[in-house]
């Protein structure tokens, strides 16, 4: 067990370093300055002073290992548009605020998605089934981003019943929730019907119901803790997508979260900004996969965890 787990954060560390240096070089590969563009007017010798501070008047190569000695210390470095705020700082307040909208979000997706395909795969009604399926694949097909400008348009512009703007109460929550979790839901309804069909033509499944035990505990009991395992191994990127932040949405819906800010970051070149969000996402989403890897090695005995 441990040989595996350290196995994997070498990869892990391993995958954020490339990471880390690819999104270095591409933001050198694409023209314009941070304090040179359309709607900046500063003086060419102001420029050049904020080059100096910022390190970006030197070769390439030396500013990229000055920051990464930086960053491997867990200082990304200062907004170059934000003046004077942080990356750390900006992250530190941004996080709270997406994390909370990722977590209702996740909450929403696996209870409904869950619940939808165990119906799904337990019906005697065709049309539940059919239904059920078309909701999932509507779910997949559809943009998020349209999505939530129709749940904007509907439930906030025409009919009055939810705030589209901010998260100032549990209102607020619901659209952007509901925007978010919608392909999650469809995903997770698709592998719980296909896994827990599978399930039940399991020969414990049959001795189960062949000792007299109700479907429903059935179900409950031997079921869905053996048809989650594909559902686990979905929720660990999912949830550290979600509670990361997701930038249409958070945009569209005015969220002050980590997700907008990096909408913000790359409309205004803000080099540190979009390195340091970079590596907090990858950072977060790599070792989310960690920890589904070695919860379903212990949960699948099929996998070896000294391999």
């Amino acid at each position: 067990m441990f040989k595996y787990v350290l196995k994997r954060i070498g990869v892990g560390i391993l995958t954020l370093f490339i990471l880390a240096t690819v999104t270095f070089f591409l933001m050198k590969i694409i023209p314009g300055s941070p304090f040179a563009g359309e709607n900046t007017k500063i003086p060419a010798s102001v420029q050049e002073k904020l080059m100096a501070k910022y390190n970006l008047d030197k070769p390439v190569l030396e500013q990229y290992v000055i920051y990464m000695k930086s960053a491997v210390q867990g200082d990304f470095g200062v907004s170059t548009f934000r003046k004077g705020r942080s990356v750390n700082e900006i992250i530190a307040i941004g996080m709270p605020v997406t994390a909370k909208l990722g977590f209702v979000s996740f909450v929403i997706a696996m209870v409904v998605g869950i619940t939808l395909g165990t119906i799904a795969a337990f019906t005697k009604h065709k049309w539940i089934d059919n239904l059920v399926i078309a909701i999932a694949t509507a779910g997949v097909s559809i943009p998020g981003f349209l999505l939530a400008l129709l749940l904007m348009i509907v439930f906030g512009v025409w009919l009055h019943m939810f705030p589209i703007v901010g998260l100032s109460s549990w209102k607020h929550y619901v659209l952007p929730a509901v925007s978010l979790a919608l392909s999650p839901i469809a995903m997770i309804a698709r592998l719980t019907r296909s896994s827990m069909m599978e399930v039940m033509r399991q020969d414990y499944m049959v001795l189960a119901r062949s000792k007299g035990s109700s479907q429903l505990k059935v179900i409950v009991k031997h079921g869905l803790k053996n048809a989650m395992i594909p559902v686990i191994t979905y929720a660990g990127p999912l949830i550290a997508t979600l509670m990361t932040g997701s930038f249409v949405i958070e945009s569209l819906f005015s969220v002050p979260g980590i997700g907008a800010e990096y909408v913000t970051s790359i409309s205004n070149r803000d080099y540190t900004m979009i390195m340091g969000l970079t590596i907090f996402f990858g950072a977060f989403i790599i070792i989310a996969n960690i920890i589904t890897d070695i919860l379903n090695a212990v949960v699948d005995p099929r996998i070896k965890l000294d391999s």
